[in-house]
């Protein structure tokens, strides 16, 4: 597919597995490479959609060396806004647990900015989706924290996962996006390339 790509190596600088299971999905070939420690912190006074966008673009400079004239670089950055607040990657298990509780019984929108760039020319854009969760209880949340461990997840949950099997009631816009990486945005943006 993308005979266009043909003579690119496209790069996914992500550490995500389910952005790699994703990527992967579209049958295209790519490379996955990945510098540590990327930072991901972002100005004060950036709100919503704007935070994974800054993010995203910050994780593409990171990797500014790699681009050649025949590289596609694609990275992205998922953020959970709730009642006008940042949930992001939670630090421990109790943290995971408060986000939890934040979002239970409550709608709140997943946010994926993603960077494609390449020696020539950048392409930045935002995915967002609204999830309903239902209420959960804290025997729900601990059992899902203690066997999932979801300390790699904005929001503290992987709506593929148990998770999202027993609270999400309801998504407008793209799954895909909720689980990291919205793949149709994606797809259409690299046709164009």
């Amino acid at each position: 597919m993308l005979p266009n790509l043909a003579s690119f190596e496209l790069v996914l600088a992500s550490q995500s597995p389910r952005r790699y299971d994703l990527l992967r999905g579209l049958d295209i070939p790519f490379v996955v490479k990945v510098i540590p420690n990327v930072d991901e912190s972002f100005p004060d006074g950036l709100t919503a959609g704007e935070i994974p966008t800054y993010v995203a673009k910050k994780k593409a400079d990171a990797y500014q060396s790699l681009l050649t004239n025949k590289t596609i670089l694609i990275t992205a950055d998922t953020i959970v806004w709730i009642e006008d607040h940042v949930l992001g990657k939670p630090t421990n298990e109790s943290d995971a647990i408060q986000m939890l509780q934040q979002l239970s019984g409550k709608t709140h929108h997943v946010f994926t900015g993603v960077c494609i760039r390449s020696a020539q020319k950048q392409v930045v854009f935002i995915a967002d989706s609204e999830v309903r969760f239902a209420e959960l209880t804290d025997e729900e949340i601990r059992y899902y924290v203690g066997n999932y461990h979801p300390i790699d997840k904005a929001g503290s949950y992987g709506v593929q996962e148990w998770i999202g099997y027993i609270a999400v009631e309801s998504i407008h816009g793209s799954f895909y996006n909720v689980m990291g990486l919205p793949i149709h945005q994606l797809y259409e943006e690299l046709k164009k390339w």
